[in-house]
């Protein structure tokens, strides 16, 4: 994939289910820290890629497992 003329990672398409997730939780572990302290354009890119490989995520599992307590009648519940 690229941006510009960089690269800017492997396409989440192309990536085995072990890696998409580890690159979700890496992604996922740095987040705040690229909130806070990331230049905009870096941010953007962050954002960008968790965008991406999200999509991915759901693409392959379009039949997820929903937690119930995540939905709004499972809240109202609590």
């Amino acid at each position: 994939m690229t941006h510009h003329g960089t690269t800017m990672g492997v396409d989440p398409g192309d990536l085995t289910d072990d890696d998409l997730f580890r690159e979700l939780a890496h992604l996922y572990q740095t987040r705040l820290d690229a909130l806070r302290h990331a230049a905009d354009q870096a941010y953007g890119e962050h954002t960008r890629r968790m965008n991406q490989l999200e999509a991915e995520y759901l693409r392959r599992r379009p039949g997820r497992e929903i937690d119930p307590e995540r939905l709004r009648e499972g809240a109202r519940a609590r």
